[in-house]
């Protein structure tokens, strides 16, 4: 009996660590700073002063908290949970859009959709470098005026 717990418990520890270790590969997860000196985009006011967001690892997707100053000096908030599955899952606090939808292309790629009422608003790239220090987001968006804009937007794993 003391050896089948024993194996019982030695199954449970190694199916934890790798469970864990899957998550952890996730290039995605983690604390991103924006580069500022090395963003751009073709409306200066869809240009933060800052921005940071925290990506932590779900079942096949993330849990994204984003925090930043924008072009004005005002602050902004807005979190959401995602799988990467292609599928619309609602975004809060985001002004701009009500849902987001998020498919891995490959494992350093992401395409994010954002929609408002059912409609494409936006739709951006994501791509960790292959050190994993760098994410450049690139794609197209709308400022809070409604103005369309492209942009590309580099942030640093802290």
């Amino acid at each position: 009996m003391r050896k089948r717990s024993l194996v019982i418990v030695a199954t449970i520890v190694l199916v934890l660590a790798l469970a864990t270790m899957v998550l952890a590969a996730d290039p995605f997860v983690g604390t991103w700073k924006l580069n500022v000196a090395k963003s751009k985009a073709t409306d200066p006011s869809a240009m933060p002063q800052s921005e940071t967001f925290k990506a932590e690892a779900l079942d096949n997707g993330q849990k994204t908290t984003v925090d930043g100053l924008d072009a004005n000096g005002k602050t902004y908030h807005f979190e959401f949970s995602i799988k990467y599955d292609g599928k619309d899952y609602p975004v809060t606090g985001y002004p701009l859009a009500d849902t987001f939808a998020q498919k891995k292309i490959d494992a350093n790629t992401l395409e994010l959709v954002a929609k408002k009422a059912g409609k494409e608003v936006e739709r951006w790239r994501f791509i960790v470098s292959k050190d994993g220090k760098t994410e450049t987001s690139t794609g197209k968006g709308m400022t809070e005026k409604g103005k369309a804009y492209n942009g590309t937007f580099v942030y640093d794993k802290q």
